[in-house]
């Protein structure tokens, strides 16, 4: 009887039996088995764990079309998390599915180059049933701001938005609002907010006599919070963050790139330069996502993700965040999936990400977790709870797995929840570690991505016009006298108490915001699509400005 023949035979509820009449395999290893018998395309993650025995006829898999229906990988540190990412990343490129990974560690890059069969391999390759073969990924490789190996990736302030901008900054709801309004006011007033700079001259403007006019009829800044976000600012770039936010922008559509051969393009977001600032890395990532959400088309229910996201150190992003935070991130897991991409994350245990989020993620791979403490013994037993029934003694079986293997769940293509298969997972194809610099700067060297983004620009935006405005301002009038010397007639109508011989009262100068918006040169900026902000900005659940591409 062949291996479908068996699982077959299982899934109708009979015991196939091998010649001799013993049982091919357990009853309820069939019933695991029969549970991920996929008809379509599917990824191959490895061989059923029963009773301390490794199953190689039994393969545990997770069908294409549900890679966007979300997941999470999580497990104690080095159980096998990464190569596990590396394993299903490798397996979505080959059926045409790009993929984005955070390298927080640095040891992704190698997703890229052919794996190296030693011994290990060959043994675990063996035991699941796979016939493994070296082979690397089409991939480009990114880093924050040009800070590390890869193509820069920078955003504006303006698309960042308040609410990412809040999370970075350790802002509070009141402050977070009160920054709201600031990008609020500079959007109305065409000041574009490009970098750091420029939010820190609009925070300095609304806090002058002039800005506080200006911001009447919408609800003021106190001065208190003005100053609390400028310090906020200017602790941000101390620590050398300026870097990230500026231009050109990153698109992130050129996340969902496919290679000339079809493949999917890994992209590799390189963040171990700046993994001391985990904060910033994992509200970019959320960035990224946010942008994605508003850009991308509503395709439903396809036959394959339009592209997987792999959200690295997931504790991070939820670490102190808001509740109008968690409630932005759970609206866009949520609402995202309809647009074709899959978002997992990864992180050390379940309880790390909001029930909310968790219960959007409809695929789980569970690495070993340890209980050496009381809060790890109750972190396990609330893991335990997360998972359907199941005839295993999961504390017992989350406690005693090694590295690479994992405790799976994932959805059917009906759907539906599969049996928990506790798995021996397989191994990946292309390098178990990083690639050398000097090859991994190369490769960003030659990316046809390189010219785009390479170069930071600094163009002229709300901190070059507010200084202009300001130069302008204090600049002296000419005088009457003068003027009448160089032939011209004074035209300005005189005060009263100009016409009466005592000192004349200057009008009053319009706000330098007035000024700005009144000039020729905003006027000319406003109609140009591309280099204008324009007088309203749509923004996404998390304040993200939509772009025109």
């Amino acid at each position: 009887m062949s291996d479908g023949e068996t699982v077959r035979s299982a899934a109708a509820g009979t015991a196939p039996e091998r010649a001799g009449g013993a049982p091919a395999l357990p009853r309820e290893a069939l019933e695991i088995a029969a549970g991920y018998a996929f008809a379509g395309p599917a990824l191959d993650l490895g061989a059923l764990l029963w009773d301390g025995a490794c199953l190689p006829d039994a393969q545990i898999r997770v069908p294409l079309p549900m890679l966007n229906r979300h997941g999470l990988v999580a497990g104690a540190t080095g159980t096998g998390k990464t190569k596990t990412l590396q394993l299903i990343a490798e397996q979505l490129s080959a059926q045409g599915v790009p993929v984005f990974l955070a390298d927080v560690k640095g040891d992704v890059s190698g997703i890229s180059a052919p794996g190296e069969g030693g011994t290990k391999v060959r043994e675990r390759a063996q035991e699941v049933n796979q016939e493994w073969t070296p082979g690397g990924c089409p991939a480009e490789f990114y880093a924050l701001g040009g800070l590390g190996h890869g193509i820069p990736v920078r955003a504006t302030v303006t698309s960042f938005g308040p609410v990412l901008l809040s999370k970075v900054l350790q802002l509070n709801r009141t402050q977070e609002q009160s920054l709201g309004l600031i990008f609020h006011h500079a959007d109305q007033k065409g000041l574009e907010l490009v970098d750091l700079k420029d939010l820190r001259a609009v925070v300095a403007f609304l806090t002058s006599d002039e800005g506080k006019r200006e911001l009447k009829g919408i609800g003021g800044l106190s001065t208190a919070t003005a100053g609390v976000i400028l310090r906020s600012l200017t602790a941000f770039e101390a620590q050398g963050m300026s870097p990230f936010f500026g231009e050109p922008e990153f698109d992130t559509s050129e996340l969902t790139r496919l290679a000339p051969d079809g493949r999917g393009v890994v992209s590799v977001l390189e963040l171990p330069a700046v993994q001391d600032r985990p904060q910033l890395f994992s509200t970019f990532l959320m960035w990224m996502l946010a942008d994605l959400f508003h850009d991308l088309p509503e395709v439903g229910d396809a036959d394959r993700p339009k592209l997987v996201f792999f959200f690295d150190e997931a504790h991070l992003l939820f670490s102190d965040a808001s509740k109008a935070f968690l409630d932005s991130i759970t609206q866009t897991v949520r609402l995202i999936r309809s647009k074709g991409v899959g978002v997992f994350f990864v992180t050390q245990t379940p309880k790390d990400v909001p029930a909310d989020v968790l219960a959007q993620l409809g695929n789980r791979v569970q690495h070993a977790l340890r209980a050496f403490t009381p809060d790890d013994q109750k972190a396990l037993k609330a893991t335990v709870k997360t998972f359907p029934d199941s005839p295993y003694d999961l504390e017992e079986v989350l406690m005693g797995l090694g590295t690479g293997e994992a405790v799976v769940t994932v959805l059917s293509e009906k759907g539906a929840p599969t049996p928990v298969a506790a798995t021996r997972l397989r191994a990946p194809g292309s390098l178990m570690g990083p690639v050398e610099a000097d090859a991994l700067d190369r490769a960003v060297r030659e990316s046809p991505l390189y010219g785009r983004y390479a170069q930071a620009v600094d163009r002229e935006s709300a901190y070059e016009k507010l200084t202009a405005a300001e130069a302008s301002e204090a600049r002296p009038a000419p005088s009457a006298s003068s003027s009448r010397a160089g032939g011209g007639t004074d035209t300005r109508p005189a005060s009263g108490a100009g016409r009466s011989g005592g000192r004349s009262t200057p009008k009053e100068e319009p706000s330098m915001v007035e000024q700005v918006v009144g000039s020729g040169l905003f006027k000319s900026l406003a109609r140009s699509v591309g280099t204008q902000i324009g007088r309203e900005i749509t923004r996404s659940v998390f304040g993200t400005a939509r772009r025109r591409r």
